[in-house]
């Protein structure tokens, strides 16, 4: 199908009206509710890639976006949260997303939308400081207003894209296989691109994005986790391929009459406030037995010691999060068995507790010997949309304890809140960065829809001005 080199020609389709939105939406047309969840949103991305940046996936993706994506002859990009040799380095903006978006995808305690099941910000957040990074260094500087205006336009095509995709196809894929859509649509809005290049770009985005199969990862956890970090790469250099002349075929998850319904709200159905926000760094599958788990703490007394065995009912992509004893962080978070076991042991799970250095505690390997899980029709039925589960505690004495169905924390019926997101915030970044750092950069965070600087808060989020040696 050959794409046609003028405006008019693409009025036909919804295509126009997604185009539309992408390039005119301004900060003054966003509702109140959006602007502050696009901040927190940000925030809480940002939280999670600076407590990434202890996992091994973080640091060999951040290696080798320095060694393979050099800077070239535009302006540049930071790495996100840098330190040591690569603080202040600037690299190619597509290498920059790809290791923001893998480090940020190496601990599951990103943001994510349910009917998509995956997540948008993972590589949306680390994408677009990328660009802004290199248009900055360029000498366009955009202002704090802009940056999150543009960070609500790859999250709403993004979702849409992801939401489209599962509605069409049989496998269920992962969120680089359309992340990258929204990721393109940020670029193609700050590069101002004509439409036409515009409709290049979300195209060269989705045909190049993985098309990678989610369960192959759910049981056999490994590096290639949610496949994020290939879908930010992918969606920035499509925008700048667009920008250089490239072509691309049109993209379906869009422009197909058959997904024409996940594409007639745009602008004024708001899917940022549809996101959930995970309080603890694993599968979010795995979160709902936790919320179980502590209502029933919040009605019975009773202490680790007391258990004798863990029932837990949930749904069939749940169960095959089954994996006990893990090896390492990846083997960890995509299992149910352990947080639960963590949970239980410690009353909490911490960015530390899934390193591999945490994975050896005696007393949670007990518990996880205790646990069983079933998969139930009734779990089965309100799957993506919502994900619930029941819990059932025998304890020694010959109690039995049991809790259901509760809207799982973080979910946007039962939020984590402003200051939930906040506190969340200082929690990942509490053994990650020096606290007046963390402060100052949740501080900048805040200050961008009072059009607050963005140079500041870039040097924040990388880690300090660029080197003078960085070319």
């Amino acid at each position: 199908m050959a794409l046609p080199d003028n405006v008019e020609a693409a009025e036909a389709s919804q295509f126009s009206d997604a185009t539309d939105f992408l390039h005119r939406l301004s900060w003054d047309e966003l509702p109140g509710d959006v602007r502050a969840q696009a901040a927190l949103a940000l925030l809480d991305t940002l939280g999670v890639c600076a407590a990434s940046q202890r996992t091994a996936l973080s640091e060999i993706a951040a290696e080798h976006a320095c060694r393979h994506f050099g800077r070239g002859a535009g302006g540049g990009a930071r790495l996100l949260f840098a330190a040591g040799h690569r603080a202040g380095l600037r690299i190619s903006p597509v290498g920059a997303a790809f290791a923001g978006a893998s480090a940020t995808d190496s601990l599951d305690a990103h943001d994510g939308h349910p009917v998509t099941k995956g997540h948008a910000g993972c590589a949306v957040v680390p994408s677009l400081c990328a660009f802004a990074d290199d248009l900055g260094e360029s000498g366009k500087d955009l202002s704090g207003r802009e940056f999150l205006t543009a960070l609500v336009v790859g999250y709403e095509i993004a979702i849409r894209a992801g939401m489209a995709l599962h509605a069409t196809v049989a496998d269920y894929h992962t969120s680089g296989a359309w992340a990258g859509i929204g990721v393109a649509a940020m670029g193609a809005r700050l590069m101002k691109l004509e439409h036409s290049a515009t409709r290049h770009a979300l195209g060269i985005a989705e045909y190049n994005g993985p098309r990678s199969q989610m369960m192959r990862c759910i049981d056999h956890p490994t590096m290639l986790k949610d496949g994020s970090g290939i879908g930010a790469m992918i969606g920035t250099q499509a925008a700048y391929l667009a920008a250089d002349g490239f072509t691309g075929a049109p993209a379906i998850t869009l422009e197909s009459g058959e997904v024409a319904e996940f594409w007639q709200d745009l602008g004024n159905t708001w899917r940022l406030l549809e996101q959930y926000y995970k309080p603890y760094p694993v599968c979010r599958w795995a979160q709902p037995p936790l919320t179980e788990i502590a209502e029933i703490r919040r009605h019975h007394a009773f202490s680790v010691e007391d258990i004798d065995e863990v029932r837990i009912g949930t749904f069939h992509e749940a169960i095959r999060l089954a994996g006990a004893r893990p090896q390492n962080t990846e083997e960890a978070q995509y299992s149910i068995l352990f947080p639960v076991a963590t949970y239980l042991a410690k009353g909490e799970i911490l960015a530390g507790d899934v390193m591999e250095e945490a994975l050896q505690d005696p007393q949670v390997a007990a518990l996880e010997e205790r646990i069983s899980l079933e998969e139930k029709a009734e779990h089965n039925a309100r799957f993506p949309r919502t994900r619930t589960c029941d819990v059932t505690l025998r304890l020694k004495d010959g109690r039995i304890l049991t809790s259901a169905n509760h809207a799982t924390l973080g979910d946007a019926a039962n939020p984590l809140g402003p200051d939930g997101l906040r506190e969340k915030f200082r929690r990942m970044t509490g053994d990650a960065l020096p606290p007046e750092r963390a402060a100052r950069l949740e501080r900048a965070v805040e200050a961008l829809a009072d059009d607050g600087s963005l140079t500041e808060f870039l040097d924040l989020a990388c880690g300090g001005p660029a080197r003078a040696d960085s070319g």
